[in-house]
């Protein structure tokens, strides 16, 4: 791994670290949240199309990258046979969303699952941190290999940090386009781990999804949550796709689920969110606990 490579991808695993010792998670505890009732009945399984992409899938993707680095993640550690039995599972129960990505070294546990469902049926989503055109490239073909399939459906930059980074990485950009041009993937965008990042991301137009750190209480966001719900407003404003993840702030409200889940849901902005689960029955938690908010 190159040193720069290497110091971004450092700086993503700790920079949400950095910011919840110095206070920011402190503050955002104090955004005015109570559990509500909702405006109308969700479930796991509701269709939702992704912004303007024409994409259709489930609210709930399966995240297979809790604490994910390194080619490894709570999720791959149950091995090859457990994460796609999860995923099965959760297919079995009308989730149609596979998230994984390069990083969490996920692609394999998802090329199995993928051996026993129609492949139209799903959504796949995986996430590169190529940041040049020789790499994007090379890792479109290597993603493909590796989760058995021909096309990819939500190809993602992953953890971009910098303010100028549509212009800094346009090569790769242009090769994802390329790529969407001749069907290998369908949609492009990127997930964002900076307010700066993120507010550039949504003033792009080649950005067609974001996936989206947001939760009530500020853990591992790029901002406080006023902030971040303030640009996932544009985002929307913009057709744009968005996906939530740190939807219980990496296991910090893991107590409070149905807090984190009220509030998602009650946002009314994202068009589906991610949460990873370790076992079939916090999976099935999840889902009953997403159809009683």
């Amino acid at each position: 791994m190159k040193r720069r490579e290497f110091l971004i991808r450092s700086a993503c695993g700790a920079g949400a670290a950095l910011l919840h010792s110095t206070g920011f998670a402190r503050r955002a505890q104090a955004f005015p949240f109570a559990l509500r009732p909702l405006p109308r009945k969700f479930s796991a399984a509701d269709t939702v199309t992704l912004g303007k992409t024409g994409i259709q899938t489930s609210r709930l993707a399966m995240g297979t990258g809790t604490v994910g680095s390194g080619h490894h993640s709570h999720q791959t550690a149950l091995g090859v046979d457990g994460l796609s039995r999860l995923l099965l599972n959760g297919y079995d129960h009308g989730l149609r969303f596979f998230d994984s990505a390069d990083s969490y070294g996920s692609h394999p546990h998802v090329a199995e699952a993928l051996k026993h469902v129609p492949r139209d049926k799903v959504t796949v989503l995986t996430k590169s941190w190529a940041r040049d055109a020789a790499g994007m490239r090379a890792d479109i073909d290597r993603f493909r290999r590796e989760l058995g399939t021909d096309y990819i459906d939500v190809f993602l930059m992953h953890c971009l940090t910098e303010g100028n980074w549509t212009e800094q990485y346009r090569g790769a950009m242009d090769v994802l386009s390329e790529a969407k041009q001749k069907g290998i993937i369908r949609t492009h965008g990127c997930s964002c781990h900076s307010i700066e990042a993120l507010r550039t991301a949504t003033k792009s137009s080649w950005v067609e999804v974001h996936l989206v750190r947001i939760n009530p209480v500020g853990a591992f966001m790029d901002s406080n949550p006023e902030t971040v719900v303030g640009v996932i407003k544009e985002m929307r404003a913009a057709g744009k796709g968005i996906i939530g993840m740190k939807i219980l702030g990496q296991g910090e409200m893991r107590n409070r689920q149905d807090e984190a889940l009220n509030f998602a849901l009650g946002l009314n902005l994202l068009d589906a969110f991610t949460i990873g689960a370790e076992s079939i029955s916090e999976q099935e938690d999840l889902i009953r606990r997403i159809a009683a908010a």
